[in-house]
């Protein structure tokens, strides 16, 4: 998967470069660049360490002799974004006996970024992390922005810490490994950017079903770098997400909740996984907006149909009721007041934060009408 690298700059109180590209991962000094003191733990899950971290780890030393290097390996899925298993990763942390200068590297998807990010946040009241993102949906969503996490039962991402990276390198030769399922969810997180903020990628996407699902080089690499300068635009105006950057989250409060009450089980459990859910969001957030009067229903059908093109769910999974994805939503940290406060739009590229939703209007489209 040779295509040339591409940099991504975020601004803000605190920049940093996404780096996207093909054999980033053994490229040590690069990765030690960002080392500034000799404590190194690299955080990853059960799926991707036997595939890329021995690699990682010897660009490393190789880079930078000296370093003492642990190694932190959590079981694979959502439902290892746990408490528990951060505490295994501060754990993993004052045995190596790092020190304000130690570096995490959070080598995964999602799950890995989220944990390893706010563990590096917590050490010591926060140490560097690098992201080295291995999925297509971490390499356009959890890995840029700062956001770190764990879930607890009463739903997704309630504990956690913004906290930038020092970098994040996009190794796109990581992407041949993964299974088509796992690149459909991601390219549900790139659509994403088209339907909330830019009609044109939108349009791009409706024609490059092919190439993308077929995992082309070329076009893979400009889907992430596009979403990435997308999210990195909004980030650097709000990095905390006081306004603008809630954007980011259209389709997630429906998403979330829809992951909550199924369980996080993912593909092990045949649930729907993250990029799914989010998909599945994306369609109720559309039909929301319509009921509403806040957009033509044929936007909703465009997205529908595209959303479709790429092989990804758009309608809630049987069994889930209405009455309790309402409950899980009002959990959603957007919330003010104990009010609905939802990411809606006005058609495609146009998306908003709706404040103060009526609970008897969203409870139809969660019970599947129109």
């Amino acid at each position: 998967m040779s295509q040339a690298m591409q940099t991504v700059h975020v601004g803000g109180d605190v920049p940093y470069e996404i780096r996207i590209g093909a054999g980033l991962i053994g490229d040590g000094a690069a990765l030690a660049a960002h080392v500034r003191g000799r404590h190194v733990l690299l955080v990853s899950d059960s799926h991707v360490a036997p595939l890329y971290a021995d690699a990682l780890e010897k660009a490393l030393t190789e880079a930078k002799p000296g370093l003492k290097l642990a190694r932190f390996v959590l079981p694979a899925g959502e439902e290892s974004k746990t408490l528990e298993h951060f505490s295994g990763a501060i754990d993993a942390l004052a045995a190596l006996g790092a020190t304000r200068d130690a570096c995490v590297f959070a080598l995964g998807g999602g799950v890995v970024g989220d944990l390893a990010g706010f563990a590096a946040a917590c050490w010591m009241r926060g140490v560097d992390v690098v992201q080295v993102p291995t999925t297509l949906l971490s390499m356009v969503d959890s890995s840029v922005g700062g956001k770190t996490a764990v879930d607890i039962p009463q739903g997704k991402n309630l504990v956690g810490a913004f906290h930038p990276p020092r970098a994040v390198f996009a190794d796109t030769a990581a992407l041949t490994t993964l299974p088509p399922r796992e690149i459909r969810a991601g390219l549900a997180e790139v659509i994403k950017y088209g339907a909330l903020g830019d009609p044109l990628f939108f349009e791009w996407l409706e024609t490059q079903q092919q190439p993308l699902l077929a995992g082309d080089a070329h076009a893979l690499t400009t889907a992430i770098a596009r979403s990435c300068e997308a999210k990195a635009a909004i980030v650097a105006r709000d990095p905390l997400e006081k306004g603008e950057r809630a954007l980011l989250n259209l389709g997630h409060t429906f998403g979330h909740a829809i992951e909550t009450e199924q369980g996080y089980g993912g593909v092990a459990n045949d649930n729907l996984n993250h990029g799914e859910a989010v998909s599945v969001g994306m369609v109720l957030a559309a039909r929301l907006s319509a009921r509403l009067g806040l957009s033509a229903a044929e936007d909703t059908e465009r997205l529908i149909a595209l959303l479709a093109g790429y092989g990804l769910p758009t309608q809630i999974p049987a069994g889930l009721s209405p009455d309790a994805l309402l409950g899980r939503m009002r959990l959603d940290k957007k919330n003010i007041a104990g009010r609905l406060r939802l990411v809606l739009w006005r058609g495609i590229g146009q998306a908003e934060v709706v404040p103060d939703v009526d609970e008897a209007q969203v409870l139809p489209v969660l019970a599947g009408m129109p």
